[in-house]
């Protein structure tokens, strides 16, 4: 394999793809990028078997080949050299020698045969849509995944399509996120996928919050696929049953409290101020009464604080418990001026959506102090 090709041409996708490459690999081949140049259109992919990525792209090659770099190592060189740079890229047997300027590497090559790529997945429904959307459904959802959890089935989120809706949910058993976003689906049938974390990371990292650029969605039986322009996305699904979220939802409450958002974070900020031990749960008392809102917390050494909000509450006096950096969480996924957040009593979880907007809705289980 011989070519080549400009430094800004190869370091774009070279860094797309790394992201699903990690440090430390059970296979050593996981660790290196797999290059496959053809006459004119070079290919760049990188995976540690839960998630694929492949960079496409239009290029000249002086000859054609394929070759398996490490990853790493050749970000960096990339990285490394000036701008305008260009890379002449060679590989003979288990060696690739790169030349940049005056600078010259040359990195040890595995077999190509040893490394693992996905086959075609057969989808069961897919649709078209701007990555703003799908940005925004996995935004709104992922503060609320589990993290490592022996409930594996919890570390991701639940992607769900129905007839003109797709759905996403996460929860860690103390706090549960939904956001819907209304779309033309053909289908018939409620499926329910659940996309694992290390994806959803990477989705939040690839995806762009413009409107203007557009994705397919493919989703599997196993597996969930994105077409971008000039790059592919797939990784396997959890497999596993997702909670039955539906009866978390509180669907009936006696009390709602609308308070302005803003003003509420700033204020529960402060109230962290007291937390000095990260390890503890932070939590905070809600006093309301009608049209005011008090936030009391106790910190250590006999630390106290109370904060006093304007808010509009036209109910009777209530109190209850909250983990503050859930409900921190809660509040800044949040795209209103204001938040409704609904109460039935001290004992049941609290329901926060925005005003008037029936498809984002967060539960917080409550807690004693």
């Amino acid at each position: 394999m011989k070519l080549a090709i400009s430094r800004e041409t190869l370091l774009g996708p070279l860094t797309q793809v790394f992201g699903a490459i990690e440090a430390k690999q059970t296979l050593q081949v996981l660790s290196n990028v797999l290059i496959k140049a053809e006459a004119d259109h070079i290919q760049l992919t990188g995976t540690d078997l839960e998630v694929e990525l492949v960079a496409s792209f239009a290029h000249p090659v002086d000859t054609p080949g394929m070759a398996t770099l490490p990853a790493r190592k050749l970000l960096d060189i990339c990285k490394s050299l000036p701008a305008n740079t260009e890379i002449r890229l060679t590989v003979e047997g288990n060696k690739a020698t790169i030349i940049g300027g005056k600078s010259r590497f040359s990195l040890a090559t595995l077999p190509v045969d040893d490394f693992p790529v996905l086959d075609e997945i057969e989808a069961n429904d897919h649709w078209q849509m701007n990555e703003k959307e799908f940005k925004h459904l996995l935004q709104g959802t992922a503060f609320a995944m589990a993290n490592q959890d022996v409930r594996y089935y919890l570390n991701g989120i639940l992607l769900e399509t129905r007839k003109n809706l797709i759905r996403c949910v996460a929860t860690d058993g103390h706090r549960l996120s939904l956001c819907d976003l209304p779309k033309e689906i053909e289908t018939e049938e409620v499926r329910q996928a659940i996309i694992p974390r290390k994806g959803v990371q990477e989705l939040l990292r690839l995806l762009s919050p413009n409107e203007e650029s557009h994705i397919e969605v493919h989703l599997g039986s196993n597996h969930l696929r994105l077409h971008f322009p000039g790059l592919r996305f797939t990784c396997k699904l959890i497999d596993g049953r997702f909670p039955d979220y539906e009866r978390v939802i509180p669907r009936k409450y006696d009390q709602i409290l609308n308070v302005d958002k803003t003003a509420l974070i700033k204020a529960l900020k402060r109230m962290l101020i007291l937390y000095t031990d990260k390890t503890r749960v932070c939590g905070i008392r809600l006093v309301i009464s009608e049209n005011l809102l008090k936030l009391k917390t106790h910190g250590l050494d006999e630390d106290e604080g109370e904060e006093e909000l304007e808010a509009r509450y036209p109910g009777d006096g209530l109190e209850i418990g909250f983990n503050v950096n859930y409900f921190l969480d809660a509040l800044n996924a949040l795209e209103s001026d204001s938040v409704d957040i609904f109460f039935r009593d001290p004992e049941s979880s609290g329901l926060l959506k925005p005003p008037g907007d029936d498809n984002v809705a967060y539960v917080i289980m409550p807690i004693r102090l």
